[in-house]
């Protein structure tokens, strides 16, 4: 969500190829923590409490390669980012690392320099409205106001669906996700359209969410993962391999509360073993510690901890894993072979 496409992209580029040529890991080292772009506010993704502590599956990702790093999760700054600031953030190095619910797209790889690390949720744009409304699809919006975050492909997506299906639309554009929730319910727009875990994560804030409903129509891929800078490839690895090592423990069976015991004598399994440092010498290959990956999945859990803890369908955001799911579930998530 929130997924700027071109905007200043000379001017990113150029500031990204100024600093890719610094080790990363060697200054986040020097001060001696993370700092880590995450959304200005979505509930169960990113979002501080009403003490300023951030929380959601996007700050467990910072707070996982935080931990791989130092071996402390809490050595992490999170830096607010809009749609419009995330990438000048990122190229400029005033954050190492975004997580942010940010879709893996041709362009932002190429044009923008940067690197994804893979994809840490599967998701597609959608639509909400008010049950009032009457609306049950959103082939049914022909003159509707929308609430959109311009300058995205959010934006372009829904006029390419507005186009292809021969109705029309006014949008009413919104720079924030608490900006189009002030406006949505204000009635400034009849749809508030973004990918659908925002969707869900916005109506879960409302005083009664089964007022609005979910449009059944999905009109795009987006590919939501974290990312870096092109031209540190060293950092990217540190970055990838952590969200990594997430997925694999879910499937090792490795999680926050038997991490520790696993992790202090090599085990029957010899991928948990290589995973866990007990085994092989994968952290000095990335110039971390034998325990980067049990530091890091002791910060918060596995992928399915976070995903059940922070979005999942115990909590009021209430996501199935649907595409989320482990390939051995019939999902897309797996990960390569520590090796």
């Amino acid at each position: 969500m929130n997924k700027t496409v071109f905007f200043g992209g000379l001017a990113i580029a150029g500031l990204a190829a100024g600093v890719a040529s610094a080790a990363t890991l060697d200054d986040v080292k020097a001060r001696g923590s993370l700092n880590c772009g995450v959304t200005t506010g979505l509930v169960g993704f990113a979002a501080p409490d009403a003490n300023g502590v951030w929380a959601g599956f996007d700050v467990d990702m910072c707070r996982a390669v935080a931990a791989a790093i130092f071996g402390d999760p809490t050595a992490v700054e999170f830096v607010p980012t809009t749609g419009q600031t995330r990438f000048t953030a990122l190229a400029s190095g005033e954050i190492d690392l975004l997580a942010r619910n940010t879709t893996w797209t041709f362009s932002r790889d190429t044009d923008l320099k940067f690197d994804f690390v893979g994809v840490n949720y599967y998701d597609g744009q959608g639509f909400m409205v008010p049950k009032a409304l009457g609306v049950t699809s959103a082939k049914d919006l022909d003159g509707a106001t929308i609430c959109i975050q311009t300058g995205t492909t959010t934006e372009l997506n829904l006029a390419d669906f507005f186009r292809t299906n021969n109705i029309s639309y006014e949008p009413v554009p919104i720079e924030t996700n608490a900006e189009a929730q002030q406006q949505y319910l204000a009635g400034a727009c009849d749809v508030f359209t973004t990918d659908a875990s925002g969707l869900a994560a916005t109506r879960a804030t409302f005083e009664v969410p089964g007022d609005h409903v979910l449009l059944p129509e999905i009109i795009s891929k987006e590919p939501l993962g974290p990312l870096v800078r092109h031209g540190d490839n060293e950092w990217g690895d540190i970055a990838m391999w952590t969200l990594n090592a997430l997925v694999a423990a879910e499937e090792l069976g490795v999680t926050s509360t038997n991490v520790a015991e696993l992790g202090a004598a090599a085990t029957d399994n010899p991928e948990v073993n290589r995973l866990l440092g007990t085994e092989g010498e994968l952290g000095a290959m990335i110039g971390l510690s034998a325990d980067w990956a049990k530091n890091a999945i002791a910060a918060g859990g596995n992928y399915g901890e976070l995903f059940e803890r922070n979005i999942g369908e115990n909590t009021p955001i209430g996501l199935a894993r649907g595409l989320n799911a482990m390939w051995t579930e019939g999902g897309l998530v797996y990960s390569p072979p520590f090796r």
